[in-house]
């Protein structure tokens, strides 16, 4: 049996191929389509999506929303700078956190920022290096305060900020819960999803909150030996909408295709078949 290694993935990326920016529209971006019948290749825009698929399809999508969790304060009482990214809530206002600079935000650490009404206390440094954190707020939720403080965690590989925060959500997001955007769903548009029901396509949606793993890199040489992370998913029966008449189960004779990998790593986990997929990444 072969050994994949780390460095049998590697390949050149120039750094100025690496899109800064979503496309204007959303569903201007590159659609590369790759036929199972024939292996051949076609270059398409994200709108042409709909020509690929058929009355009677169900085309399952992740409607996972991203926190605004990246925040940027001070160290008390020194004043220097600090970074935290909520990773997932563990319990009340605990959160488990990456914090940067991790080494010199130990137990005890008190950061603010804003204006001083939010401030974070690191509880405990985990094994891994991840921090529980405790935050304090003089609103009625965390949330309010991480849309008045908090960024996008965009990728590493992306230095432009957004001037539009919703630009890092899909238009049909709405569970609160990823630490990054299922990236897959971003191209589509309002008017590209009623063009796709118009076809006579059933819309069904999943939600897997995106996790650390997206952020942490892979450190171990044998990919077999890489400690994945968890994440929290819900795949909802029957599901909603257009085929709310019709338990999961039953469209098993339709085209399933799923839009990236946090929704086929949902259907796969819940069971459920998939006969086709849309990496659906420009």
């Amino acid at each position: 049996m072969h050994t994949m290694l780390k460095k049998d993935f590697w390949y050149d990326l120039p750094k100025e191929l690496i899109a800064q920016e979503p496309a204007a529209p959303r569903d201007a971006a590159r659609l590369m389509v790759l036929s199972q019948k024939d292996d051949s290749i076609q270059h398409k825009v994200f709108r042409d999506l709909p020509e690929f698929l058929e009355p009677g399809d169900l085309l399952v999508v992740n409607n996972s929303k991203v926190l605004p969790a990246r925040i940027v304060g001070v160290k008390q009482p020194t004043g220097a700078v600090c970074e935290l990214l909520l990773l997932r809530q563990v319990k009340g206002d605990q959160w488990e956190c990456l914090a940067k600079p991790g080494k010199r935000m130990q137990s005890g650490t008190k950061v603010s920022f804003g204006d001083g009404s939010l401030t974070a206390v690191v509880d405990e440094t985990m094994e891994d290096g991840n921090k529980y954190v405790t935050f304090y707020y003089d609103t009625e939720t965390l949330y309010e305060k991480l849309d008045e403080f908090g960024k996008m965690p965009l990728p590493p590989y992306i230095t432009k900020q957004l001037e539009d925060q919703s630009q890092y959500q899909t238009v049909y997001a709405k569970e609160l819960g990823s630490a990054a955007a299922p990236t897959a769903g971003l191209h589509f548009t309002p008017q590209l999803m009623d063009t796709i029901r118009s076809r006579g396509v059933n819309i069904a949606e999943v939600t897997l909150h995106v996790g650390l793993g997206t952020f942490r890199p892979v450190n171990e040489e044998s990919i077999e030996d890489h400690q994945m992370h968890s994440e929290w998913y819900s795949v909802t029966r029957p599901a909603p909408r257009a085929t709310a008449s019709l338990p999961w189960a039953q469209r098993a004779a339709a085209r399933w295709n799923l839009s990236g990998l946090s929704t086929a790593r949902s259907c796969r986990a819940a069971g459920i078949p998939a006969s086709s997929s849309i990496p659906a990444s420009s």
